[in-house]
Formats: C-alpha cells, sequence, structure tokens
C-alpha cells in the first residue's frame, strides 16, 4: 500500500508585534514567521472513506472527527479539487498542545500537501492555500513552510527582512507544558502600540509575553533560564506561548542548554532542531 508522510513543521514567530485590537475581537499584528526542521508527522494512504487515527505523545483526547483541523482540511480539499476518494490519516502528535508552534494550521497544512501526492492534484502552494486557507490565519503560512512576514491577522505575507537567521540555524524549543488559551493572552494584552516590526532582529519583541505570563509564570522561568546561558543571539517566547525558542550559533551550545534545562526542569518538554 502507498502510503504517504509529511512533516508538519513546528512554526516559530521570531517576533510578534501587536498593532490594535479590532471592532471585531481580532488583533492586527506583525510577525515574524519561522519553522523548524522537525514537528508533527502526517501519514496518509489510500482508503475507501475518510479515517483519521492520532499516535504519539500528545495525541490523548485529541478529536478524530471534524472538531479536529486535519480532517477539516481534508474535506476542504475534497471539495475544492472534486475529489471523490478516501483516506487513511495518521496524525503523530509530537508537539504540544496550544504551544505557540501552530500546530494545529502545520497538521492542516501536511495533510493538504500529503494528499495532493497521494490524490495526484498537481496543485501548487497557491491552489491549496484558496483550499485551506479559511481554517485558520496561520495556514496558508504553513503550506510552503516558509520564513515570511506576516502582516494583518497574520495572514498578508511578504519576504522577510534580511536580519533574518537562515536555513540551518539552531534553535532550542522549551515547554512548562502548562496550558496558555491563547483568547486569554490576547485579552490580557495591554492595548499599547510599541511600534512596527524592526529591520534588526535586535528590535524583535513579542508583546504577548507579559500576559502569557500572568497565565503561565513558568513561561517567565524558561526566558530567564535561556537568557541566563549567555549563549543564544536570540530568546523570545513564541505566539500566545507557552513555547519559548533561543537560536544559537552552535549545535554544541544548543545541545548545552537542552542539556542544563533538562536537569533544571526534568519534567518540562524540549526539542532540539534547526531553521528550515
Amino acid at each position: 500500500m502507498t502510503v504517504i508522510s509529511e512533516t508538519a513543521f513546528a512554526k516559530i514567530n521570531l517576533a510578534l508585534h501587536v498593532r490594535v485590537r479590532r471592532p471585531d475581537g481580532y488583533h492586527e499584528i506583525e510577525t515574524l514567521f519561522a519553522f523548524c526542521a522537525d514537528g508533527d508527522q502526517i501519514s496518509v494512504g489510500p482508503a475507501n472513506e475518510l479515517l483519521l487515527s492520532i499516535t504519539g505523545p500528545f495525541g490523548d483526547g485529541l478529536p478524530v472527527d471534524e472538531g479536529n483541523l486535519v480532517l477539516r482540511a481534508v474535506l476542504a480539499i475534497r471539495e475544492h479539487f472534486g475529489v471523490k476518494k478516501g483516506a487513511q490519516i495518521i496524525l503523530d502528535k509530537r508537539l504540544p498542545i496550544a504551544a505557540g508552534l501552530g500546530g494545529g494550521s502545520a497538521d492542516a497544512a501536511a495533510a493538504a500537501r500529503a494528499l495532493n501526492r497521494l490524490w495526484e492534484l498537481n496543485a501548487d502552494d497557491a491552489a491549496l492555500i484558496s483550499a485551506i486557507g479559511p481554517l485558520g490565519a496561520d495556514v496558508a503560512v504553513c503550506v510552503a513552510s516558509q520564513s515570511a512576514l506576516g502582516k494583518g491577522l497574520g495572514d498578508q505575507l511578504s519576504v522577510p527582512p534580511a536580519d533574518m537567521p537562515g536555513p540551518g540555524a539552531p534553535i532550542l524549543l522549551v515547554n512548562p507544558l502548562k496550558p496558555c488559551p491563547t483568547g486569554a493572552v490576547y485579552k490580557g494584552w495591554d492595548g499599547a502600540d510599541r511600534g512596527s516590526l524592526a529591520i534588526s532582529r535586535a528590535g524583535w519583541r513579542n508583546d504577548l509575553t507579559p500576559s502569557a505570563i500572568a497565565q503561565v509564570p513558568e513561561i517567565g522561568e524558561a526566558l530567564y533560564l535561556l537568557d541566563d546561558m549567555g549563549t543564544a543571539s536570540l530568546v523570545r517566547m513564541s505566539g500566545s506561548g507557552a513555547t519559548c525558542f533561543a537560536l544559537f550559533d552552535s549545535l554544541a551550545d544548543r545541545d548545552e542548554a537542552q542539556a542544563e534545562i533538562v536537569a533544571h526542569q526534568p519534567g518540562w518538554w524540549t526539542m532540539s532542531s534547526v531553521l528550515r
């Protein structure tokens, strides 16, 4: 049986500047998207109907019906391209849930890429975005999973600034495994517009960090530990939390930092990777 696999690359917000809260409750943002070389895994194979199953360390309790963004993406692909075939979809959930890593959006995009190959649709990224983009603001950027500058709701994509770290940059992700609800974090934003996204990484912020720390104080501890090591070139929280990340100049520095975090907080989740 033909089985096709795709990585749902972990999304990182190197910066997230919140500019204004709109009357509809959404927020205008400026953000720098980057992607790790690792993440969840999606596997698809032929079947007479659509079947979704979930494995992995963070798969417990996730729905396998239309409450799951993966299945909604599959249904959107079928409708958009007029496909009548079924598929067996397996989601290997390796990233924490609601972690600021775009997991659901990345999973949906990976499923679309995998089915594009399985069903021989020959669709380009633009066509896939037309099919599944309406499912969420991060879905469009996750289709190609390449660095980008995002504006508006994060869905207006353009070329990122020259100071973006390049492919292969060592990165360490740290998550204290405490729930950090996106809605509550955005609601806790203080409403202050601190300015547009800077060209230089020294001016890159995440304006949601104070609100997220108020929800999950361990985020502050993770940021302190990563910064205090003194070897990271950039330490920030990703998205609305709770995952924090650090960029390093060498794999050795990254791995040493991971070992220190694990020794200090053995119950936390960590993932070492590189940027795509």
